[in-house]
């Protein structure tokens, strides 16, 4: 039989373990929370959208000229991709080409490159390969990287070769990707449109309403 002693002692330390469990699940709340809003926001697609020229309908469903224009927040630079892709010929589904980056240094309403005052702007470019299967596309640098132009101080020590992936949307010629270069880019997400066409008889261009421009936070943050 319990003595009222015990009672209240077992009483004492079941509201300890409880606040005790409280402050613990406060404390990983408060964390999460702190977490989730220091993160950076990446470009939603629609932003990427809105910095790019009109898309260009072409005869072949792949080849041509395709550009993402985009602001990275975590590390406070922009970057332009330009896949430069053809079909490699006596082959259904291989593809050859280019990628060139121009990248500069600069905060969310510096779309376009300004003075260097510092700043890291310059472009290199990579021989590039990959394949398409149906709209599923894989274009991905290999070889040496080129610095083509160092345009403020100097030019990147080292560069990783830019892999991207995704969904070709004909309807409105955007190429959904994510680049992966082992490096900072993890399934970093890019927006590209076709812009030209190899050959001169392509379709007009057919205009696409921009959304809202610059990057939002979620929630309260």
């Amino acid at each position: 039989m319990l003595t009222l002693r015990s009672t209240r002692r077992r009483a004492a330390t079941a509201l300890t373990f409880r606040t005790v469990r409280r402050v613990l699940l406060l404390g990983a709340v408060s964390t999460a929370a702190v977490l989730f809003c220091s993160a950076p926001v990446e470009a939603t697609i629609g932003e990427q959208r809105a910095r790019l020229p009109p898309p260009a309908f072409c005869e072949d469903p792949v080849e041509g000229v395709w550009r993402s224009h985009k602001y990275n927040e975590q590390f406070g630079d922009w970057t332009i991709f330009t896949l430069e892709i053809h079909r490699v010929p006596g082959t259904q589904n291989a593809l050859r080409g280019t990628i060139s980056n121009e990248l500069w240094d600069g905060g969310p309403s510096d779309e376009q490159p300004g003075p260097c005052d510092g700043r890291r702007h310059w472009i290199v470019s990579m021989d590039a390969q990959g394949s398409i299967q149906g709209n599923r596309i894989f274009f991905g640098a290999v070889g040496q990287w080129r610095l083509d132009r160092a345009l403020c101080v100097g030019g990147p020590w080292g560069y990783n070769l830019d892999n991207f992936s995704g969904d070709i949307d004909p309807e409105i010629q955007e190429f959904q990707s994510v680049n992966n270069d082992g490096g900072r880019a993890v399934d970093d997400p890019h927006v590209f449109r076709r812009v030209r066409c190899f050959s001169p008889d392509s379709l007009p261009h057919v205009e696409v309403a921009p959304p809202p421009f610059f990057p939002r936070r979620a929630g309260g943050c």
